[in-house]
């Protein structure tokens, strides 16, 4: 293995001390300015990199921030990391990004970025439990939760109106004259699941419209492969019985279920329309452009990343509950 070299070859190369390495790279204001020319040459000809965890280690300060989502494999999550990335980045901070899937996993990710010292964690929770995001916040490491509405003031929080995106996007399959409507996603105790149920309901008793017509339509999971299960129950269903749109709880799954649908000669949407949720950027590429519930996802991440950054740096900060408000995008799959 080759040598790689450390802060004592660059001293020797550039012909100055240690301590002048370490002040051209932690304290370059101490240091004139052709002598730090030098050393920053010295070290681009060595090709050395700082060992930053051993810095951090001595500073007692890191800048790495952890971030958990339950879906890398979503593009929701995947907008949601751009948005935060353009914050941290400019701040000079590393985000670590760890996909939680389960509560168990979530829970060990919380734990091992507490044992990395990190300034700070993002975090969207796979459940309406909050107990390891508390455990982090008793040892005063500074968390925000992520597309999640906070139910205390202890903490910041950036979400989503979900209540009010499940009941415009229930709302408008009722506006469009569907008597019988399948919920696709629930039960659940994803908190996002939870929310867009509880406004769909909201929807139907607004109509003035039996609970019964709104039909819970269970996944496996809320992935694509998810959906294509769903639609495949729907298409089981006597055709007195079965949902003429389907409200979906992200666009994964609404794209699984047009899949289905599509392959099995069902039109759509002339015999059941679809919403999906999130407004992914394959919602509008999809073989019928797929009406969808946007939520700002750069926003989310953005306004998160700030939030972060700002406890972890300001004594005098302030939590903030911040709600964002969805947009419905009505395209073919419902029109």
């Amino acid at each position: 293995m080759a040598h790689r070299s450390g802060i004592k070859d660059v001293a020797r190369r550039a012909g100055v001390s240690v301590g002048t390495v370490s002040n051209v790279f932690n304290r370059p204001d101490l240091v004139a300015p052709t002598t730090r020319q030098r050393v920053e040459q010295a070290a681009i000809d060595l090709r050395y990199l700082r060992n930053e965890s051993a810095r951090q280690l001595r500073v007692g300060q890191g800048r790495t921030i952890g971030l958990v989502v339950p879906d890398i494999a979503n593009p929701f999550f995947t907008d949601l990391a751009r948005g935060i990335d353009e914050v941290t980045s400019a701040a000079g901070a590393l985000v670590i990004m760890c996909n939680s899937e389960h509560a168990e996993k979530e829970d060990r990710y919380l734990t091992l970025l507490a044992e990395q010292q990190v300034i700070g964690v993002l975090v969207v929770p796979v459940s309406s439990s909050t107990a390891a995001i508390d455990r982090l916040r008793d040892l005063d490491v500074p968390v925000v939760l992520l597309d999640y509405r906070g139910r205390t003031h202890r903490q910041c929080s950036v979400a989503v109106n979900d209540v009010a995106g499940g009941e415009m996007a229930t709302s408008h399959h009722l506006e469009a004259g569907h008597r019988r409507i399948g919920f696709v996603g629930a039960p659940s105790d994803a908190h996002q699941v939870v929310d867009r149920l509880a406004g769909a309901r909201e929807a139907m008793r607004r109509a003035g419209r039996d609970q019964d017509d709104l039909v819970l339509v269970p996944t496996p999971a809320l992935t694509v492969e998810g959906g294509t299960v769903a639609a495949r129950t729907v298409l089981a269903m006597p055709e007195s019985e079965r949902p003429t749109a389907l409200v979906c709880v992200n666009d994964l799954l609404a794209l699984g279920v047009l899949r289905v649908l599509l392959q099995s000669g069902t039109a759509v949407p002339g015999d059941i329309a679809i919403t999906g949720y999130d407004d992914i950027a394959y919602a509008a590429d999809a073989a019928v452009p797929l009406t969808s519930v946007r939520q700002p996802r750069g926003q989310l991440g953005r306004r998160a990343a700030e939030l972060l950054i700002e406890e972890a740096t300001n004594p005098a900060h302030v939590h903030s509950r911040v709600v964002f408000e969805p947009e419905l995008v009505v395209r073919q799959s419902s029109r």
